[in-house]
């Protein structure tokens, strides 16, 4: 089984949103969701079209149209801690949150063509 990664780390964005896009591609075809990231309206849509070309040139000897998005994992990164001046002296703190992508390519299997057992069988006897 052929699988290749690609990380993207430290990304400007807050995880929470990068993970509406990344729920979009899990489990697709590397075509299909490139097609999908294409045309997809948010921020993250771009850097995960391009994480994601970025995995497919990381496999050896496969051809893009049998692989697939096997795993995706978004997680938290470093915090960026700010402070915004506040009424009386005061400072609130404002967290610039990143987040740290993993893509994990495989190759698809061929299915296997499965016998069907009759339960009808085991009822006669």
């Amino acid at each position: 089984m052929t699988a290749s990664t690609a990380q993207l780390k430290n990304y400007r964005q807050s995880p929470r949103k990068v993970r509406l896009v990344a729920d979009l591609i899990r489990g697709r075809s590397v075509d299909r969701s490139l097609a999908l990231l294409s045309t997809l309206p948010k921020r993250a849509s771009e850097p995960m079209a391009k994480l994601l070309r970025s995995a497919v040139s990381n496999t050896k000897g496969v051809s893009p149209s049998d692989l697939f998005v096997s795993h995706i994992e978004v997680n938290g990164g470093i915090v960026f801690k700010r402070t915004m001046p506040r009424a009386r002296g005061r400072g609130a703190l404002i967290r610039k949150k990143t987040s740290r992508i993993t893509l994990v390519l495989s190759k698809k299997e061929a299915k296997k063509t499965a016998t069907k057992k009759s339960f009808n069988s085991a009822q006669d006897k």
